[in-house]
């Protein structure tokens, strides 16, 4: 399978596992399971303990790295099933220094817990229904029409409930392809049928296959509404160009993204970026997908790890089994693993830098993972602007951004998730949602409380998004300490407020690890500080501040399986100290969980002090999502977005010295051309300052 190929170069301790280092942490395991079969998962670099890594950063950034400053070892976390004569199973997760070829940590998992799913599981379970007879059974129970084949989409099996065997099972949703107009990728989720096929993992066999309702209102909880003739009343919805009935806009122009010097950031050893002021590393991993590390603004340190977390996506269909039907998109199977392959042109415009990661498949075979993140830069509109009245000279600037962005799809659904940075300083998180909607099949002429009709016969079901965003801040270094700061009236008296205009800033600092959830009414924010450094101008100790999105929170009953197995959704802000390798806010293992286990919620259980030392901010924000017709058959994206600002860290705008030159792209339109005309040369010239 391929030796170890050395270079000269020393990697980066933050830098992306090579191939040649992931074949050798699967060979050092390989020999310590010599007369097993092992069928691998993942493997990704196992970033070094903080209380070893910091100091290096600190010296990278200073200037002082020598031969002789302590370098952190290159590790890879590697996670495998070890299969015995008896088939069983044994999933391990095993550290191991790929440079001295060491076993660091071998760690047997607890059989109560399972292992992410991979694409092979859900090969298995394809594979298991066009084998089984009771799944042909159950088909037969239905007429499809002439030209349409069953499409099987794998599914997490989702929380038991109490009277399940905690088994290892995956689920199938079912649906059928008009294969009449010879496109593969016409619309099936146009035709949804009501079985679900249940697997289970270890047999790789189907043990049953569960009917649903396709009932409304008035059937309530009853299964079993259906008729043979099961797609009669469906219509195709198709939405890739050439299948659409009148096919594309055609007055729409070319809107180019021109950067004819090319981009104004740099990108060293494959993770080091440099743009304006701003300087960090990208990372990668199965789970997680994209992460930010060592973020520091003109030598000044701001944040030493950020990355998304968590999202689960629970239904709210009382009927059964879809209690069971909620996806942990980062937990169960790894966000990273379900990354996109970028497209020039497409995903991303302007000058574009990607970055490659790698995967591993059962046989211990790696390859490359291509395109899975795109950097570039965008105009975001105006940056700052002023204009004085008295001369008519006008000041403005672009908001111009930095954006590191990976796309993952889950089956029907796309995640678009990005990190920002601008010229003055902040940082925004973007999560956008698209796709297509979970669907089941509905009786015609009826309708549900479980969601909306969006087409003959495809009832869209109503659920939830709820994402958690993990910030490991360090602003001015590691010991900060959380605030909450809100702004209340005060009653009208003689003393304090006498013509009842004033209100008052009220700070009050988290002491202990905790929830906290958004306070629109009261302008809610966490302000991040550092009480040991002090603003010269204000006087007020250094920060950034967030506001938390005031977002719907998890909507399932306290007490109930999606709830229980989702407890970072209680809050929309946690505050915790920092404690290496904690890193998932529904913790460790997810798939087919009935509680959440060292997730942020046990964090914030250990009521540990969390003033004025290494503190991690945890914010939960999502989507509450009833769809509307206009979802079908591709919904239009969803955005939220998150923003981290200086507050009192500088001493003035810190984008005071971007220039404000006119864009000398930029025409005037002329409605009779139906183009641009070419302004005057010389006025070009002059900068928007000078107007």
């Amino acid at each position: 399978m391929g030796g170890l190929q050395f270079s000269q170069r020393v990697p980066h301790p933050l830098e992306q596992l090579s191939i040649g280092e992931a074949n050798r942490a699967r060979d050092i395991v390989l020999q310590k399971h010599v007369r097993t079969v092992v069928d691998f998962r993942t493997v990704s670099l196992e970033e070094p303990l903080k209380a070893q890594l910091q100091p290096y950063l600190d010296a990278e950034n200073a200037g002082t790295l020598s031969s002789n400053t302590p370098r952190p070892a290159r590790q890879a976390r590697i996670a495998y099933d070890v299969v015995s004569e008896n088939k069983r199973f044994d999933f391990y997760e095993s550290v191991v220094d790929v440079s001295s070829g060491e076993v660091v940590s071998q760690e047997l998992i607890d059989q109560s817990l399972h292992a992410p799913l991979t694409l092979t599981d859900f090969d298995h379970l394809v594979k298991a229904v066009w084998d089984s007879k009771l799944f042909q059974d159950a088909l037969a129970e239905f007429q499809l029409p002439e030209g349409f084949n069953v499409v099987v989409e794998p599914w997490p099996y989702g929380g038991r409930a109490s009277d399940d065997e905690n088994k290892r099972y995956f689920q199938g949703l079912c649906f059928a392809q008009d294969t009449r107009n010879g496109n593969p990728d016409s619309n099936f989720y146009a035709f949804p049928l009501p079985l679900i096929p249940i697997m289970d993992a270890r047999k790789r066999e189907i043990i049953r296959v569960e009917r649903l309702a396709t009932g409304g209102k008035e059937d309530g909880l009853v299964k079993g509404t259906h008729v043979k003739e099961i797609l009669k009343h469906c219509k195709p919805a198709e939405y890739v160009p050439e299948l659409l009935g009148n096919g594309t806009r055609k007055d729409l122009k070319p809107l180019n993204v021109i950067q004819p010097d090319g981009a104004s950031f740099t990108v060293t050893d494959e993770s080091l970026v440099e743009w304006q002021k701003w300087r960090f590393r990208v990372g990668f991993n199965s789970r997680e997908g994209a992460t930010i590390h060592d973020v520091r603004y003109d030598g000044r340190s701001v944040a030493y790890r950020i990355g998304v977390s968590e999202m689960t996506v629970p239904y709210a269909d009382a009927r059964e089994p879809m209690h069971r039907k909620q996806a942990f998109d980062f937990g169960d199977g790894g966000a990273g693993s379900c990354a996109n392959n970028l497209s020039l042109g497409c995903d991303c415009l302007g000058h574009i830098k990607y970055f490659n990661s790698i995967n591993m498949t059962g046989d211990g075979s790696v390859s490359v993972h291509p395109n899975v993140i795109c950097l570039h830069e965008q105009d975001n509109g105006i940056g700052w602007k002023h204009t004085n009245w008295r001369t008519g000279r006008a000041v403005v600037t672009r908001y111009r951004e930095l954006v590191v962005q990976f796309i993952i799809t889950l089956a029907n659904y796309e995640y678009v998730f990005s990190y920002h940075f601008d010229q003055a300083g902040a940082i925004m998180i973007e999560t956008r949602a698209t796709g297509i909607v979970s669907c089941v099949n509905i009786d015609p002429g009826k309708t549900s409380e479980y969601g909306n009709v969006v087409a003959n016969g495809v009832l869209a079901q109503n659920h939830q998004h709820i994402f958690a965003v993990r910030l490991d801040p360090a602003i001015d270094g590691s010991n900060n300490t959380a605030v909450i700061e809100e702004s209340h009236s005060v009653p009208t008296s003689e003393e304090r407020n006498p013509r009842g205009n004033f209100y008052e800033v009220r700070q009050t600092p988290i002491t202990k690890s905790s929830g906290h959830d958004a306070a629109p009414q009261h302008n809610r924010l966490i302000r991040l500080i550092n009480p040991n450094k002090k603003n010269p101008i204000s006087g007020k100790p250094v920060s950034y501040k967030f506001t938390p999105p005031p977002t719907q929170k998890l909507l399932a009953q306290p007490g109930s399986v999606q709830e229980r197995r989702a407890q970072f959704c209680r809050h929309h802000v946690w505050i915790t100290k920092y404690k290496d390798h904690e890193l998932y806010a529904g913790g460790r293992y997810t798939l087919q969980s009935s509680d959440e286990i060292d997730g942020v919620s046990d964090a914030a259980k250990r009521n540990d002090d969390v003033e004025n030392t290494d503190i991690v901010l945890w914010s939960c924000f999502g989507l509450t999502h009833n769809p509307r017709v206009e979802d079908w058959p591709v919904m239009p994206v969803e955005i939220f977005q998150l923003h981290f600002k200086p507050s009192d860290f500088f001493t003035e705008n810190p984008a005071l010295d971007v220039p404000s030159d006119r864009n000398l792209t930029s025409k005037l339109h002329d409605e009779k051309e139906g183009g641009g005309v070419v302004r005057d040369e010389k006025k070009d010239m002059v900068a928007c300052c000078k107007l």
